[in-house]
């Protein structure tokens, strides 16, 4: 029986395999190179196929960006790093441990979930304490730089912020309009949920007083955040579109706070 060989450009169209670094040789032990390599490999595939491992990769790329522009002491930088550390080990574990029970059985386990659960229990538990960690560092860090900042800005009167969310509610509106997407509650450029959100964060921002600001506009900040995160896991709007309703609430709200205050 003859076999009929591939042309040349059939032949460089068939998929290849990946390309792996050469395995260390049977009864060898990997070298020191070999064992950088493979646990270079497996940071890699997490971030690959791990979307959670990458959002606590970007967020420790912005807490050290903000350590670095605050300024904060070497101990607390120290201490950020633990809390990052500590986040990360616990979620490539998690990663780890569920690819093992997933190869170790093809059925539904108690056990199994149990296993998995206690795994995700411990990156919660890591993920609590860094947020802990980073609110006292830059609590102190940049709770008086903020105070400064908001205190050269005239106190405005609590009236101000509905002038602000009202005015905020017709640039959406008039956006929505001018784009022909969306309806005034549902889709399209911007996100109205994220304008009135970030708008209230900002507002409760120079509203609330000096002994409770930054608690407040942290606490305020991550419900905006979360409505805004709602809004694009439900498929109602894009990332642009709520990016781009919450600068809009922001800014608008910070615009008629310094010329009314």
């Amino acid at each position: 029986m003859s076999v009929t060989p591939l042309p040349r450009g059939d032949e460089d169209q068939r998929e290849r395999p990946p390309r792996r670094p050469p395995q260390p040789a049977p009864g060898r032990a990997p070298s020191l190179i070999d064992s950088f390599n493979y646990a270079f490999e497996g940071i890699i595939h997490v971030l690959r196929t791990q979307r959670n491992l990458r959002i606590h990769f970007l967020a420790a790329v912005v807490v050290f960006a903000a350590a670095i522009a605050l300024g904060v002491s070497r101990l607390q930088l120290i201490a950020l790093l633990l809390a990052i550390a500590f986040v990360l080990v616990a979620e490539m574990l998690n990663t780890a441990i569920e690819g093992v029970i997933d190869v170790s059985t093809t059925s539904f386990d108690p056990n199994a979930k149990l296993a998995k659960d206690i795994a995700a229990g411990a990156v919660l538990i890591a993920s609590i304490t860094a947020l802990a960690v980073g609110y006292l560092v830059f609590e102190s860090a940049a709770g008086s730089r903020a105070t400064r900042v908001l205190d050269r800005v005239r106190n405005a009167p609590a009236e101000i912020t509905l002038v602000a969310l009202v005015l905020v509610v017709l640039v959406v509106l008039a956006t929505k309009a001018w784009t022909g997407r969306g309806t005034p509650l549902r889709g399209g450029l911007p996100s109205g949920h994220a304008a009135v959100a970030f708008a209230g964060w900002m507002a409760a921002t120079y509203v609330i007083g000096d002994d409770h600001r930054f608690i407040v506009s942290s606490l305020t900040l991550i419900m905006a955040l979360l409505v805004a995160q709602t809004r694009v896991e439900s498929g109602i709007h894009s990332v642009i579109e709520v990016v781009f309703g919450g600068a809009v609430g922001a800014l608008v709200t910070l615009a008629v706070f310094q010329l009314l205050g």
